[in-house]
């Protein structure tokens, strides 16, 4: 299975346990904070408990650890759990921050997921990398609920994070036909199932700039096919060119846009 797991983090509790396995302790026997300040372990049938504070020396270094106030932000606003199988089975983790690498964790990957705060993004790569898929609050038991109708099976996701500037109620964008903004230009502040049929004259966009909140991109009308999250707080807002809009964008088609739920 890897290293040890993640302390807020539960297994499978099959009875084909290795030798020597043993159950997480209780709540009331906790690591200590500094081995993960936003986990803590679950016991079988117990409900989970706040986590609790960080440390207040980083063992590493003996010194008070630093939180950006970007990370302080996000805490408490994004909360989401992922198990590593289908319909919610299998070891599970909560998280309230980013994660680079599921198998870090002592994950295999994930195959279903329930947010309960905040939208994410997940991705089919560690790192942040390969095809990009929104997670708004609700329930995903398996990956089409998270591919939807994206004609890219991708069955596990492998890391994800919060999508920390959507704002549905304040959300702008201007669409370009042409890269590094050029040529015709298209301003949004709504949801478009089809760009065509409210005006956009072709099927590609070429360079788009967020001006305000978060929006998910479709290479399809009707909210299909591959999708692109694109976020203020990212590169400044500025999509120079299709190939910024993800790092497996093969396409500068896109047909529907909308902005993420928060």
């Amino acid at each position: 299975m890897g290293g040890p797991l993640s302390p807020r983090c539960l297994s499978g509790m099959d009875s084909g346990s290795p030798a020597g396995w043993a159950p997480p302790p209780p709540l009331t026997q906790r690591l200590p904070p500094h081995r993960h300040p936003h986990f803590a372990y679950i016991g079988p049938g117990e409900k989970p408990a706040p986590a609790p504070p960080p440390s207040p020396l980083c063992p590493a270094t003996n010194r008070a650890p630093r939180m950006t106030s970007e990370a302080m932000d996000t805490l408490g606003q994004h909360k989401i759990t992922v198990w590593e199988e289908e319909s919610f089975q299998g070891k599970r983790c909560e998280f309230l921050m980013e994660c680079p690498s599921i198998m870090e964790r002592g994950f295999r990957k994930i195959r279903s997921i329930k947010v309960e705060s905040g939208p994410w993004v997940g991705f089919e790569y560690p790192e942040y990398q390969g095809q990009q898929f929104i997670l708004e609050k609700g329930d995903y038991p398996r990956w089409e609920a998270w591919s939807g109708n994206s004609g890219y099976r991708t069955e596990h996701l492998l890391s994800f994070r919060p999508v920390k500037c959507a704002n549905h109620n304040d959300s702008k964008a201007i669409l370009y036909e042409a890269e590094n903004f050029q040529g015709h230009k298209f301003e949004l502040s709504d949801d478009y199932p089809s760009l065509q049929a409210m005006g956009w004259g072709n099927k590609e966009v070429a360079s788009i700039k967020v001006n305000a909140g978060a929006w998910v991109a479709y290479q399809y009308p009707g909210y299909r096919g591959y999708q692109y999250v694109l976020e203020r707080d990212r590169q400044n807002g500025e999509y120079k060119k299709y190939n910024e809009y993800s790092s497996q964008a093969h396409t500068n088609q896109i047909q529907s846009i909308r902005r993420i739920q928060h």
